[in-house]
């Protein structure tokens, strides 16, 4: 397995962390939330294992890879929120432990990263199946598609999680 120089990433990192953290930083307005993405843009780009040199525009590419965690934690955040939203009208003797709730946020988090690109009717489909406990029946009336259509869904929506199981 080829390694990268340690220098050429740190002169890369050097050259460009100040820029890429000012322009994220307009974006999200928050400190803090700046420093992780251009920490996890940078990490992304060591697990990839990009040489510098072989980067044409890194304002571009760097913005690019920002710009998709940006999404992708702004996508968690909505999820996240939306769980605990349900989670608040629950009585408070079924509600589960905060422990309980990080590990089901974590797991949401992964079923909803396993999904993406799916259409959202597919989605839905899966997700009224796996958390809600509906039959494709119900999930029939309620999103007005047929059985056979529901079942389709069903199988492009595991097929997918199977998938994304074994990649790294």
């Amino acid at each position: 397995m080829h390694s990268l120089p340690t220098s050429k990433l740190g002169f890369f990192f050097s050259d460009h962390h100040r820029w890429l953290l000012q322009h994220i930083q307009r974006r999200l307005r928050n400190r803090a939330d700046a420093e992780d993405t251009v920490g996890d843009t940078f990490y992304q780009m060591l697990v990839a294992r990009v040489d510098p040199d072989s980067i044409e525009q890194p304002r571009a590419y760097l913005s690019t890879i920002a710009r998709r965690l940006i999404y992708d934690r702004h996508r968690r955040r909505k999820l996240e929120l939306a769980y605990l939203e349900r989670l608040s009208t629950l009585p408070e003797a079924l509600a589960p432990s905060p422990e309980e709730q990080l590990q089901l946020i974590q797991a949401l988090v992964a079923i909803d990263r396993a999904l993406d690109g799916l259409p959202v009717v597919v989605k839905a489909t899966f997700l009224y199946s796996q958390l809600d406990g509906l039959s494709y029946v119900a999930i029939s009336h309620k999103l007005g598609l047929s059985e056979r259509t529901v079942s389709r869904y069903m199988k492009q929506a595991l097929q997918q999680c199977y998938l994304s199981e074994l990649s790294p």
